[in-house]
């Protein structure tokens, strides 16, 4: 069987603002969970309650996943200012006259 290969490159992945996009969301999961705990009967009677939990974990994983992203965002900038500088530093410049 012959291995599949792409006919073409894969595009360049978007960058945006990925903090802000990730906050938003765990903010909306844990406001979600907060607007159905006063409705945590009406779900437990139901056989629902796993639309309550899911809220929860969004917002928790959520949590992990701004923790991620800063550190991402802060690992992307320091590299980006360590080949400004090396760049800089590769530079000719006027020689040292002595």
């Amino acid at each position: 069987m012959a291995k599949w290969t792409a006919k073409h490159e894969a595009p360049e992945p978007l960058e945006g603002p990925v903090v802000a996009t990730v906050t938003g969301g765990t903010i909306l999961w844990f406001a979600l969970f907060l607007v159905q705990l006063p409705f945590y009967g009406w779900f437990a009677d139901r056989g629902q309650l796993w639309w309550v939990w899911t809220c929860a974990a969004g917002g928790f994983l959520g949590l992990i996943g701004i923790w991620y992203v800063r550190g991402r965002e802060a690992a992307l900038a320091r590299h980006a200012e360590a080949a400004a500088h090396a760049e800089q530093d590769d530079r000719p410049g006027p020689t040292p006259q002595a």
